[in-house]
């Protein structure tokens, strides 16, 4: 599957998100298919997983908000060095939804975009 929630599994995933969180996951399920159109989308680790090649951007939603994991040290094309205060370890971000409320669409683009592509 291309971009689009069809597979039942990541449906049930996806609806069952608590109100409070759903519009930042639906924000960053956008601007990470904009940001690269031909992934394909699955679940891994039972969360989201955006697949292009071996690259893999994960994307999980918890009590604090949501969390995008997936890439090497130094390859989130410096959204880390950035906003220091939302890394929660070795390639994961913490965003609660006032943290990403500041946070600009394309600066989250471009994280997907180097987690991805490079």
């Amino acid at each position: 599957m291309t971009g689009d929630i069809e597979d039942r599994a990541l449906r049930g995933y996806v609806e069952s998100i608590a109100p409070e969180h759903r519009a930042l996951f639906d924000r960053l399920h956008r601007l990470i298919l904009v940001a690269a159109p031909e992934v394909t989308v699955g679940l891994s680790y039972k969360m989201p997983t955006y697949k292009m090649g071996k690259r893999r951007l994960y994307l999980g939603v918890w009590r604090h908000g949501v969390s995008l994991y997936g890439w090497q040290s130094g390859g989130d094309g410096g959204f880390s060095a950035r906003h220091p205060g939302l890394k929660a370890g070795k390639g994961t971000i913490r965003l609660r939804p006032e943290d990403a409320a500041n946070i600009a669409d394309e600066e989250i683009a471009d994280l997907a975009r180097s987690v991805l592509k490079t």
